[in-house]
């Protein structure tokens, strides 16, 4: 019992730092300029406030593998932008096989989009390349060198008609050369209620956005479902080919550009006309632990030992103090009536007391910190109890995902295996639980 005790006030310890000192990891507000949240002061007459120089011209990249699925739900809202600027899109069709290029080809026809839409064949992925990574070059190159900002952006966002001023807005307001927003993911059914939620909680926790934002830190993250970069500063920081074997593409490009000495930002998307939201469903849970766990050893370099001290943290911090509050309580109460108080029976009654409070602490506050992210969200409050048997999931997800990298399998996506990328490890303190990117072609 005297074990269990210092383990819960350890946990306790730690999250008494992570509440109050990991770059406040758990609140929900880094979002786009708060006078621009209702899609007001837009495009198509409504007077915004242009920038300086004018509304850049935008080149929006699409890249796209097997997406026919989801581009009727997706295409339309670019096409479809109130942007006062030029605007174009390009959708690089990753050789797919289920017909993307002409279902996109399709829906610019019936959009009456002209050139406004362009599908790019993907061209045989090269080695030494990952297929997203690879298709994103594709865009680029099509682009064009005269291409100022580019917006790539996944086949499975769909964008608010006012999405892309508010993104040209914050990024030329505040002088930023990536600007990136996590888009609201779906919560419809009840595994994507249970686990979503803690996806973007523990992305958060592993890259806390107001230490990304900060140009003096060395944290760097983006989420890829949107990121609007300038494209000097994609030139500084050595093209798209100096991530070509990243496998987690978006935090892999906002660390280039960092380094680069380019100003980064990240944010929570918004709902509504300036907002950006994934149409991506996971039906059930072995959908979700797929994205989760096909990436997760490799934000650990795939090291054995950056697995153990993964797991061996996320037990500390999340599953023990439960159990702590259970068994330090359940034991205090029990030895309460036993008349022998001293020695070395009360000191372990008053051990399962300090293990049972210590935990039950450590549970208030987790669940507390978890509170904003569950009302972003809009689910109950209630269920933030619950983030111990969530965090459980992810423990397992993680594991998962070494056990598959250890028999040949490594990270896949969309009938894509990849060797272990050359991408640089986590920068945040915390442990990885999962992939960084809610989605991806």
């Amino acid at each position: 019992m005297m074990t269990l005790a210092a383990c819960a006030v350890l946990s306790m310890l730690v999250w008494l730092v992570l509440a109050a000192g990991h770059g406040m990891f758990w609140r929900t507000d880094t979002r786009l300029d708060a006078a621009d949240a209702a899609g007001t002061g837009g495009a198509g007459g409504a007077g915004g406030v242009e920038p300086p120089g004018g509304w850049p011209a935008i080149t929006v990249i699409v890249p796209a593998r097997d997406e026919a699925e989801m581009l009727p739900h997706t295409l339309p809202t670019l096409l479809a932008q109130d942007y006062p600027g030029q605007l174009r899109v390009l959708l690089v069709d990753d050789s797919s096989e289920d017909g993307t290029g002409e279902v996109a080809r399709a829906i610019g026809r019936a959009a009456g989009a002209g050139e406004k839409l362009t599908v790019v064949d993907g061209q045989p992925r090269p080695a030494g390349w990952a297929g997203k990574v690879w298709a994103m070059e594709q865009g680029v190159r099509a682009a064009g060198p005269d291409a100022r900002w580019l917006l790539f952006t996944d086949a499975d966002i769909a964008h608010g008609p006012r999405s892309v001023t508010r993104l040209v807005r914050h990024a030329t307001g505040h002088g930023l050369d990536l600007t990136s927003l996590m888009a609201v993911l779906r919560t419809s059914n009840r595994w994507e209620r249970l686990v979503i939620p803690a996806f973007v909680y523990f992305f958060a926790q592993l890259y806390p956005f107001r230490r990304a934002n900060r140009p003096t830190a060395r944290t760097a993250a983006a989420a890829g479902g949107c990121v609007l970069l300038r494209r000097a500063a994609l030139d500084r920081a050595g093209g798209i080919a100096a991530i070509r074997g990243a496998v987690i593409d978006d935090c892999s490009l906002a660390r280039a550009v960092k380094r680069g000495g380019g100003r980064i930002w990240l944010g929570l998307a918004d709902r509504g006309p300036g907002g950006v939201r994934s149409v991506r469903p996971y039906p059930g849970l072995a959908d979700l632990w797929k994205m989760i766990s096909r990436s997760a050893y490799t934000q650990l370099r795939h090291s054995p030992v950056l697995l153990a001290g993964t797991v061996v943290g996320l037990v500390l911090t999340y599953l023990l103090p439960p159990v702590a509050a259970v068994i330090g309580l359940a034991g205090a109460l029990a030895g309460g009536g036993d008349a022998a108080g001293a020695g070395a029976g009360g000191a372990g009654g008053a051990a399962a007391l300090v293990a049972g409070i210590a935990g039950l602490a450590t549970w208030a506050i987790m669940t507390a910190t978890y509170v904003p992210m569950l009302r972003y969200y809009r689910q109950p409050v209630w269920t933030a109890v619950a983030l111990p048997a969530v965090a459980a999931l992810y423990t397992l997800m993680t594991v998962d995902s070494a056990v598959a990298h250890w028999r040949g399998r490594g990270a896949a996506w969309k009938g894509r295996a990849y060797s272990p990328s050359a991408s640089p490890a986590p920068s945040a303190s915390t442990p990885t639980v999962g992939s960084d990117s809610a989605t991806g072609t």
